[in-house]
C-alpha cells in the first residue's frame, strides 16, 4: 500500500492529538489505537493502489465509530497540515483527486448486468 497515505493519516492524527489531547510527541492510546486501525484498513483496502478517497468509496470498511472518529482528525487536522506539512498536504490532495476522478470514470465505464 501507499506509504505516503500512511504518513499523511499518521501525520494528521499526531495534530489532532496534540490539538484536542494536549499530547507531546507520542500519542495518546486513543490516537495510537486509531492510527494502527487506519493502517490496518489501508493494507487491507481490496483497491489497491486505485483505492479512491473513503468518502467517495463503495465500500466502507472502517466500523462506524472509528469512520466518524478519522473524519473529526480530518476536520481537525486538514487546515494545519497545510501549514506545518505543505509539500504532504498538497501532494495528497492531489493524488486524492487524481484518484477519485480516475476511480470514477472506471464505475462510469463498468458495464451493468
Amino acid at each position: 500500500m501507499n506509504a505516503g497515505e500512511k504518513k499523511v493519516v499518521a501525520r494528521m492524527i499526531s495534530i489532532y492529538c496534540r490539538s484536542m489531547h494536549g499530547s507531546g510527541k507520542q500519542l495518546c492510546d486513543e490516537c495510537n489505537a486509531l492510527l494502527t486501525y487506519a493502517s490496518q484498513r489501508l493494507e487491507r483496502c481490496p483497491y489497491g493502489e486505485e483505492k479512491p478517497t473513503c468518502a467517495s468509496c463503495p465500500i466502507h470498511c472502517y466500523k462506524s465509530d472509528m469512520r466518524q472518529k478519522i473524519k473529526e482528525v480530518m476536520r481537525t487536522a486538514g487546515p494545519p497540515m497545510l501549514f506545518l506539512h505543505p509539500i504532504d498536504a498538497v501532494k495528497h490532495f492531489y493524488k486524492e483527486r487524481q484518484r477519485d476522478r480516475h476511480f470514477a470514470a472506471k464505475i462510469k465505464s463498468t458495464p451493468k448486468n
